[in-house]
């Protein structure tokens, strides 16, 4: 009978299987293989693991082109079991005398987003509130550093900004997710994560021509030029929230338009729903 090989999903294991000497045949698969002898021995034991690993011939894998075998193993979700914690969300709003949600600013660039987002961040802290901001730029330097402005990636990007929103509130903070987040499957994907009334969506209704005026990155210089494809309101589009939570109209006046006040605007609703009590 030929020896075996074993495929290792993770080479950098060490492998010992009764029949084998136990502790005395433990040793790392530097090459992804685990090779047993060709003993009768060894042949019973390998029963032990047929029914997740597939078994060849030496002679039928090619080592030094390390070839792939294909394990035959279950998916990793079937063998996923949500673990509770002693300690239920209730218990650290009680600790932390709020309720946790997400506040999702959504709207164009230079519309005001992370600066409103700052300011009720502050305004709340000031009330003795904890808050923490998921910044779409910020986030782009660590979590998503992997990702492209491309259709497919931006949604990536949101899905994952909503799940740590999503933990974040769990936690009992008041989650304040700043981001242009353009389209509105991928914002009510994100309010799908949440219980009814967590996810608050704030849409800054500020007209193209005025962000554009405004340009504070010169973002907008730069894709009427060209330079830039896919931007949000000049080449992609950019879908208004239909039925959001909060709207931050502007309006031209200097005072109403402030970022306080929008700030402001936003704790109403909260107080309101009772989000900003234990």
């Amino acid at each position: 009978m030929e020896g075996l090989a074993i495929r290792a999903s993770r080479p950098s294991i060490f492998c010992s299987l009764p029949g084998l000497g136990g502790d005395s045949q433990r040793r790392p698969l530097s090459d992804g293989f685990l090779r047993l002898p060709a003993s009768s021995n060894a042949a019973v034991n390998t029963n032990l693991v047929a029914s997740s690993v597939s078994f060849h011939p030496i002679s039928a894998v090619n080592l030094s082109a390390q070839a792939s075998l294909t394990a035959d193993v279950p998916a990793l979700s079937d063998n996923i079991v949500w673990h509770e914690s002693s300690i239920c969300r209730c218990d650290r709003q009680q600790l932390l005398q709020q309720k946790g949600c997400v506040i999702w600013i959504t709207g164009l660039s230079g519309s005001g987003k992370s600066t409103v987002a700052c300011a009720l961040s502050k305004a709340l802290f000031e009330r003795g509130k904890l808050t923490y901001t998921l910044d779409g730029d910020n986030v782009r330097h660590g979590l998503n550093r992997d990702l492209t402005f491309k259709a497919e990636d931006r949604t990536e990007n949101i899905r994952r900004i909503g799940e740590v929103a999503k933990l974040f509130a769990d936690v009992g903070v008041i989650c304040i997710a700043s981001l242009i987040s353009p389209y509105r499957r991928d914002r009510d994907a994100c309010r799908s994560l949440l219980p009814e009334g967590d996810f608050v969506e704030v849409y800054m209704d500020v007209p193209l021509s005025v962000c554009e005026s405004r340009d504070p990155k010169g973002l907008y210089k730069l894709a009427r030029a060209g330079k830039i494809k896919g931007f949000t309101g000049i080449d992609d589009p950019y879908e208004a929230p239909l039925n959001c939570e909060v709207v931050l109209k502007h309006t031209g006046d200097d005072v109403s338009c402030s970022p306080r006040q929008m700030a402001e605007n936003i704790i109403s609703y909260l107080q309101d729903k009772g989000y900003l009590d234990g």
